[in-house]
């Protein structure tokens, strides 16, 4: 267990999620430039652990997990940081940032009751999104541009849906499931598997008759 959690991915994405309490003290003593700065820290730990994870063949569930609580907290403190340093910006955005945040809560709530585990299917919709996203918040806190940004949150539209697929697809918990293609592919093979199972069940009580 302690080679599992002690890796450079993970620590990694512990580090993301001990920054940010620190982010949201920089926010609340309204220092913009060191939040951004930190932020910026924070997001490239998140671009980082995942390559070096199946680069360094350290994948595990914990590790999925770890990258998962940290991007719920950065995210977070992302909306928080947009609240408390630039209100205006907030209150321009507010319906796109209510979606975004429903794009997140509504599938993770349902994996939640489900699985009983955060969901960490990571998939390809959600990584186009999560790259997507960080220009896109630097463009509208420092250039006062949100087309990018609001074109991210309609994307996530189908991010969300997908996920949602997923979880009614999937009857347990996977990490790394690309997309709802895969899931389909998971669930087939599985069956697969349970008839093959059954059919040597049969044969062997065939055999003893």
């Amino acid at each position: 267990m302690a080679k599992e959690f002690i890796n450079i991915p993970n620590m990694l994405s512990g580090t993301r999620i001990l920054l940010a309490p620190v982010l949201l003290v920089l926010a609340d003593q309204q220092l913009e430039i060191w939040f951004l700065s930190l932020l910026a820290v924070s997001l490239a730990t998140d671009a980082v652990d995942g390559y070096l994870a199946r680069k360094l063949n350290q994948t595990s569930e914990l590790g999925a997990r770890l990258d998962s609580w940290g991007d719920a907290l950065t995210y977070g403190t992302m909306v928080l940081g947009l609240l408390w340093l630039w209100p205006d910006i907030f209150a321009r955005e507010a319906w796109f940032l209510y979606v975004g945040m429903g794009c997140y809560l509504v599938p993770t709530a349902l994996g939640l009751l489900k699985f009983r585990e955060l969901p960490s299917f990571h998939t390809w919709s959600a990584k186009i999104s999560a790259v997507a996203m960080v220009p896109a918040y630097y463009m509208m806190v420092m250039l006062d541009e949100s087309l990018l940004f609001r074109g991210v949150v309609i994307f996530d539209i189908w991010v969300a849906l997908e996920a949602v697929f997923i979880t009614v697809i999937l009857k347990a918990n996977r990490n790394n499931v690309p997309t709802i293609f895969h899931a389909i592919e998971i669930m087939r093979r599985q069956a697969e598997r349970l008839r093959e199972r059954r059919d040597e069940f049969r044969e062997k009580m065939t055999g003893r008759k």
